[in-house]
């Protein structure tokens, strides 16, 4: 379930001696939480002067969960004691301060899987760091982060650090040039991430709005594959500017690309698309830069951007250094190579379009 939900559940709960106004609307609910069992805590924030009406609305919100909640799903509610006067941010309200500086917030989505998305985002950041600009990237892809093996920064611990006010802030791993953050950094070699939808966005907008991005000119998203909760929840919750989908020639990913399309161009989401990159275009051997082969299918990423009203922003070759680049961890967007320009050419693209 989303926050969302459980907030229009609780605005039942009417507050007797404040005008009948809702715990919501008076800022008394202090977080919403899903724990790994999937069980629901819900905080209610009081003055230090105990309100005596303290038993009535914990009853009312326990008996307005009950109404809603699915049949059998655990819940609690917890109490704290918050002085009289100190402001309370609502639970719907998102602290959107580390992203405060930050130009273009530019989500990198697929229709499916395989088609090199993470590949195309990281390679775009690397190259538009080339070309002077401040760039970071969040891996939001929180079921399989790989930007820190594409980067060679497997093993490294981000640093946290406490501001004035005693919250806790993320910093950022820097490499090429480009703020890089993944909830890869936080998981074991190998571990598998077995997240709930709840957890997985409760994650995500950690790795992204508790992180110090500072001064930024683009922060790329890459975003999981698909269409689902986490997707909703980005665009919901996060400032993205508008996105940028990554597919393949092959019919099979194009078919999906129009059902990405369609989730970013819907009323409840309604975000721009700064057009389509069709990776894997075609296969040129290194050695002969000039020769295309293609092997998955000729111009349908052209095709396709034509029926959706899209641009093409870059078409990227098959390079068999592209791929040894990437386990490596040395982004071919930093080489002089087919590959290399190819991102240079799509970033060029990208920052003229925002410009």
């Amino acid at each position: 379930m989303e926050q969302k939900e459980i907030l229009s559940f609780l605005q039942e709960v009417k507050h007797p001696g404040k005008g009948s106004a809702s715990i919501v609307e008076l800022g008394m609910v202090q977080s919403i939480e899903f724990q790994e069992s999937g069980k629901l805590t819900v905080t209610l924030a009081f003055p230090r002067r105990r309100d005596p009406l303290t038993e009535y609305l914990v009853g009312s919100t326990r008996a307005a969960l009950v109404r809603n909640l699915p049949t059998g799903m655990e819940f609690e509610v917890k109490t704290v004691v918050a002085s009289e006067g100190e402001p309370r941010k609502k639970a719907n309200e998102l602290d959107l301060s580390a992203v405060s500086k930050v130009r273009h917030i530019i989500g990198i989505a697929s229709g499916k899987g395989g088609v090199g998305k993470s590949t195309v985002a990281v390679n775009l950041a690397c190259a538009l760091g080339r070309l002077g600009y401040r760039v970071g990237l969040a891996d939001a892809d929180v079921y399989g982060p790989s930007v820190p093996t594409m980067t060679a920064t497997e093993g490294l611990s981000p640093l946290a650090e406490q501001d004035e006010n005693g919250r806790d802030w993320i910093i950022p791993i820097e490499k090429f040039g480009v703020k890089w953050m993944s909830v890869g950094y936080f998981a074991a070699r190998g571990q598998a991430l077995i997240w709930r939808g709840p957890m997985a966005c409760s994650a995500l907008k950690q790795m992204i709005l508790q992180v110090r991005w500072g001064e930024l000119d683009f922060l790329l998203v890459d975003m999981p594959p698909g269409t689902g909760d986490i997707h909703i929840s980005l665009v919901s919750d996060i400032p993205l500017e508008g996105a940028v989908v990554v597919t393949t020639p092959q019919t099979v990913a194009l078919a999906d690309v129009e059902k990405g399309v369609s989730m970013f161009r819907s009323k409840s989401v309604s975000k721009p698309i700064f057009g389509l990159v069709e990776n894997m275009a075609w296969f040129t051997p290194e050695e002969h830069p000039d020769e295309k082969y293609f092997i998955f299918g000729k111009d349908g990423g052209a095709k396709m951007a034509a029926e959706l009203g899209l641009d093409l922003l870059g078409r990227i070759p098959l390079v068999q250094s592209l791929r040894e680049s990437g386990d490596r961890g040395e982004p071919a967007a930093l080489k002089e190579t087919p590959d290399g320009k190819a991102f240079l050419e799509l970033a060029s693209r990208l920052a003229e379009k925002l410009k």
